[in-house]
C-alpha cells in the first residue's frame, strides 16, 4: 500500500472517530440540560403580588374563528358538541383530583394541540359558573393570538424576562369569563424560563387566586422540545393529542415514556376522516 493511500485511510478513520464523538455529545446534551433545569426548579420561589387592573378587551371576528376551526361558540357545529363532551370529561377528572390546571400537548408539531386548547378554553368559559385563563406557553412559536386574529407583541415571555407586569399582558377576547395570556415574542431559551422559579411562582398565583378558575396551557410538542416535560411538574392534568394517520405507534410509545408518572387525564384522537379539529 502506498504512503498516500495509507494517509487517506488514516484521515478517514480519524473523521469517523470525530463524528462519533459529536453524536455522543449531542445525545448527552438533553439529559444534562434537564438536570440543570431541575436543580434550578429547587431554588426558592419568589412571591408574586400582582395588582390586577382592568383587562384589555378586544373584539374577535367570529367568521375568522370559524375559518380557523375555533368552533366552540357555534352551537350548531357538530365538532362543538364533541368539545362539550370533552369539556365535561376533563372537568370531572379535575374535580376528582382537586386540580384546576391542564396542559395540552402532542408528540409532534402540527397535530392540533393549539386549536384544541383554544376550543376547550372557549367551551369551559361558556359554563355559567366557570372562568378560564388560556396561557400560550409555547414560547418558541406562540400561535394562539394568530388563530384569534390579534397582535401580541408582549406576553408570557416578556413577563418571565422581567420586562412586563402580568396585568398589562392579559386580554379578554370579548367573551365573558375568558382571559388570555399570549406568549409574546418567541424565545429560543424557553425551556430554562419555563422551569425557572419565576414561572413556578406564576403558576402558583394563577392556580390559587380564584377557586372557580381553570387554567389551560398550550405548549410545544413533546418529541421536539423539553418544554412540556419540564412544565408538566406544575400541572394537575395533561391532555395528549394524537393525529390520525400521522402519529406513529413509535412516537406515541416514546411520548408515553416521557410522560411516565405524569397526570395524563386523556388522549384525544384528532383529524380522523369523518370528524376532527
Amino acid at each position: 500500500m502506498s504512503k498516500l493511500k495509507k494517509a487517506l485511510e488514516k484521515a478517514k478513520e480519524t473523521r469517523g472517530e470525530e463524528n462519533e464523538a459529536v453524536v455522543q455529545a449531542e445525545q448527552a446534551r438533553p439529559s444534562t440540560s434537564l438536570s440543570q433545569i431541575e436543580k434550578e426548579m429547587e431554588r426558592p420561589q419568589e412571591e408574586i403580588k400582582p395588582t390586577y387592573r382592568q383587562t384589555k378587551v378586544i373584539n374577535i371576528n367570529q367568521e375568522y374563528l370559524r375559518k380557523n376551526k375555533i368552533v366552540s361558540l357555534f352551537y350548531q357545529d357538530e365538532t362543538a358538541d364533541q368539545i362539550r363532551i370533552l369539556r365535561s370529561q376533563v372537568l370531572e377528572k379535575l374535580k376528582e383530583s382537586g386540580g384546576n390546571s391542564i396542559l395540552i400537548s402532542s408528540p409532534n408539531a402540527g397535530e392540533g394541540k393549539t386549536i384544541l386548547a383554544i376550543n376547550l378554553a372557549f367551551s369551559i368559559a361558556q359554563e355559567v359558573s366557570r372562568t378560564t385563563l388560556l396561557v400560550d406557553a409555547d414560547l418558541r412559536k406562540p400561535f394562539i393570538h394568530r388563530y384569534l386574529g390579534f397582535e401580541a407583541e408582549q406576553g408570557l415571555s416578556q413577563y418571565l424576562l422581567g420586562e412586563a407586569e402580568l396585568p398589562d399582558l392579559l386580554i379578554n377576547p370579548g367573551i365573558e369569563k375568558l382571559t388570555i395570556l399570549p406568549g409574546g415574542k418567541p424565545l429560543p431559551s424557553s425551556t430554562e424560563l419555563l422551569g425557572a422559579p419565576r414561572m413556578q411562582s406564576l403558576v402558583k398565583e394563577l392556580k390559587g387566586r380564584y377557586s372557580d378558575r381553570y387554567i389551560i396551557y398550550d405548549t410545544t410538542s413533546l418529541l421536539t422540545r423539553a418544554d412540556p416535560i419540564v412544565f408538566s411538574h406544575h400541572i394537575d392534568g395533561i391532555i395528549l393529542i394524537v393525529e390520525a394517520e400521522r402519529t406513529s405507534n413509535k412516537d406515541l410509545q416514546r411520548t408515553m415514556e416521557l410522560l411516565k408518572d405524569r397526570p395524563i387525564v386523556g388522549t384525544l384522537f384528532n383529524k380522523a376522516r369523518d370528524v376532527g379539529l
